[in-house]
């Protein structure tokens, strides 16, 4: 019989290990808005596809528990924003604000993409 406790530690293991290789493969606008929010650039500390209650995250600023997503065309799609926003509400209840950032934004004016991080930290 699995314990809860076991099947957790199970679940994050398999978390960390898909962060991993997200953080190995970052999509082009993943990859352009990290050039901006590392080391600090903004005043605060990112981590990237980290493991924030039982989700991957693309950025989280731990210290200002501010996640920023950046969202690809498929979060357009009727059931993909359910299950944003069921996950979003999952990361409030955790304590953390969450900022969605559509890729074509990122990739096309990365500096306005940073002024709305910047607003919400």
């Amino acid at each position: 019989m699995t314990t809860r406790s076991s099947s957790s530690s199970a679940q994050l293991a398999r978390h960390l290990g898909f962060a991993r290789a997200m953080r190995r493969e970052p999509t082009a606008s993943e990859r352009a808005l990290w050039q901006a929010l590392r080391s600090s650039q903004l005043g605060v500390g990112f981590r990237r596809q980290a493991v924030v209650a039982g989700c991957i995250v693309d950025f989280v600023a731990p210290a200002r528990r501010l996640i920023v997503e950046v969202d690809g065309g498929y979060h357009r799609a009727p059931a993909q924003r359910r299950s944003d926003t069921r996950r979003d509400r999952r990361l409030q209840r955790a304590g953390y604000r969450v900022v969605r950032l559509p890729a074509e934004l990122v990739l096309g004016d990365v500096q306005a993409a940073v002024a709305i991080v910047r607003a919400a930290l």
